[in-house]
């Protein structure tokens, strides 16, 4: 009862971060949409898998939406990560308060395909977590302050609830629930057509929580470095990679670094597509787990 009462607390969020996000887009229908997006594409980063404004891995300084400081904005999005022996969909919304705040929630299901099958959990045993985020722009304005080396400026915090703790448990997680903590450092050089990312993550999450919080091997939270580059090849088109470091805190599922390398669309601002080639490394005990992520965003 107390897991459907959770279950349904988190669905009411992410209605009401959706319902929030038509009603204001209806909003700005009815006026012509004169009071949003002056942000120019792209500046807000896409849809994070946890639910963030950012790159596909890791979360940006950057407030999502093209709402600027006078404005609200904000995103819903669709992804889709395929791997040789597991599969993930996530869907999320968020909306941007006036540059500075930003709320999201995203909801992962991690489907073990075949291996379920082969750790007696059953074929297609998934794992759902729901993420819920806020991030604070501490200072800087990424697209500007392009007369100033001082990049955008933020932190977060991500909140993380798993629905399988027994399984957590069995396989050494000390917690299906935590938090991850973050500061992002953005920097955008016009100029240059060149968007670089840094982030510090303070976390204990295994898989980004997939698998539970904490080990057998560490309990503790541990710094873990992100960094994305983004080249703008025009006003519509972006390239570039990720890199994601991630704690190894259980004996019984090696974790490795992920990596990606990217392609983003933005025909408008209402609409954003990107696929990439993910290299996600070790999953608990599936190997090279390489393969193609893929994302539509909607948004003002």
């Amino acid at each position: 009862m107390q897991m459907h009462r959770k279950s349904r607390t988190a669905l009411l969020i992410g209605l009401a971060l959706a319902g929030g996000l038509s009603s204001t887009m209806a909003s700005a229908a009815d006026t012509g949409g004169s009071q949003f997006s002056n942000k120019l594409l792209l500046t807000g980063g896409v849809s994070q898998i946890e639910g963030s404004a950012g790159g596909g891995l890791t979360p940006w300084a950057v407030i999502g939406g093209y709402g600027t400081q006078d404005e609200i904005g904000g995103n819903a999005f669709y992804s889709r990560v395929n791997l040789p022996d597991y599969h993930l969909d996530d869907v999320g919304a968020l909306v941007g308060f006036y540059n500075r705040v930003e709320v999201s929630f995203a909801q992962q299901r991690f489907n073990t395909e075949q291996v379920g099958g082969a750790l007696g959990l059953g074929n297609g045993f998934t794992f759902t977590q729901n993420v819920i985020g806020v991030k604070v722009r501490l200072f800087g304005d990424v697209v500007l302050d392009q007369d100033s080396w001082m990049p955008q400026v933020s932190i977060g915090i991500q909140h993380k609830k798993n629905d399988q703790a027994a399984v957590l448990r069995f396989i050494g997680a000390k917690s299906d629930q935590g938090n991850d903590y973050y500061i992002s450092a953005t920097k955008l050089f016009l100029s240059q057509s060149l968007l670089v990312n840094a982030t510090l993550r303070y976390t204990k999450a295994n898989q980004i929580g997939i698998l539970g919080f904490g080990g057998d091997k560490n309990n503790t939270y541990k710094p873990e470095f992100a960094g994305s580059v983004a080249y703008l090849l025009s006003r519509n088109w972006a390239i570039g990679a990720e890199y994601r470091q991630k704690p190894n805190n259980l004996g019984i599922a090696r974790e490795d670094n992920w990596y990606d390398a990217f392609v983003a669309w933005a025909p408008t601002k209402h609409v954003s597509l990107t696929l990439a080639y993910v290299d996600l490394g070790n999953i608990v005990i599936k190997r090279q787990q390489r393969g193609m992520y893929a994302s539509v965003q909607v948004g003002f």
